[in-house]
C-alpha cells in the first residue's frame, strides 16, 4: 500500500470507528431493524418506514413529528405514517420527494459501507432531499463533509442495497 492510499484509507477507518463506537456502547438501542434483512428499504416488522414518522414534516416544519396509523400511505415496498390527511395527500402527489435517502439507513453508514438504522430525530434535508443517521455523534461526522459523504454513499448504494446489514 503506498502512502496516497494509505492516506486515504486513515480517515475513513477513523470514521467507522467513530460510528461503530458510537452505536456499540452500553446506552441501549432506541430502535431495532432486522439485521438479517436484504431489503433496500429500512423498514420495522410491519413494512413501517421511520419509525412511524412523518416524511412531509421534515420538509414543511423542519423536525420530525410522529405520524398516525388513520394517515398510512404505501410506497415501494414501505409504509409511510403521517401526521394530517393533507400530508398524506402531498405524499401520494409525488412520493419520490419525500422518501429518505438510502431507503431510510444511515446516510453516514451508508457513505462507509454499512446498513445502519437510525434514530428519525438526527436528520438533514440536503438539496430537497431527507438524510437520517444513527444518532447525534455520527451526524457531526457526516455534517463535516456532506457533499463529499452524499457522492461517497451514492457511489457505495448500489453495492450494499441489497445485502444484509449483518453481512457487511
Amino acid at each position: 500500500m503506498n502512502i496516497k492510499s494509505r492516506s486515504i484509507l486513515v480517515p475513513a477507518f477513523v470514521a467507522l470507528a467513530v460510528v461503530l463506537g458510537s452505536i456499540s456502547g452500553s446506552t441501549p438501542r432506541a430502535f431495532a431493524y432486522d439485521e438479517a434483512s436484504t431489503s433496500a428499504i429500512n423498514v420495522e416488522g410491519s413494512n413501517v418506514i421511520l419509525h412511524g414518522f412523518d416524511p412531509i414534516a421534515y420538509f414543511t416544519v423542519g423536525k420530525p413529528v410522529e405520524g398516525k396509523d388513520a394517515y398510512a400511505a404505501e410506497f415501494e415496498g414501505a409504509t409511510y405514517h403521517f401526521a394530517s390527511a393533507d400530508n398524506m395527500k402531498m405524499f401520494q402527489a409525488d412520493p419520490a420527494k419525500y422518501t429518505p435517502a438510502f431507503g431510510g439507513f444511515c446516510a453516514m453508514g451508508v457513505a462507509l459501507g454499512k446498513k445502519l438504522d437510525v434514530d428519525p430525530s438526527v436528520f438533514e434535508v440536503v438539496d430537497g432531499k431527507l438524510y437520517l443517521n444513527v444518532n447525534a455523534d455520527v451526524k457531526k461526522k457526516w455534517v463535516q463533509d456532506i457533499p463529499g459523504n452524499i457522492k461517497t454513499a451514492n457511489e457505495t448504494w448500489p453495492t450494499i442495497e441489497n445485502k444484509a446489514p449483518k453481512d457487511l
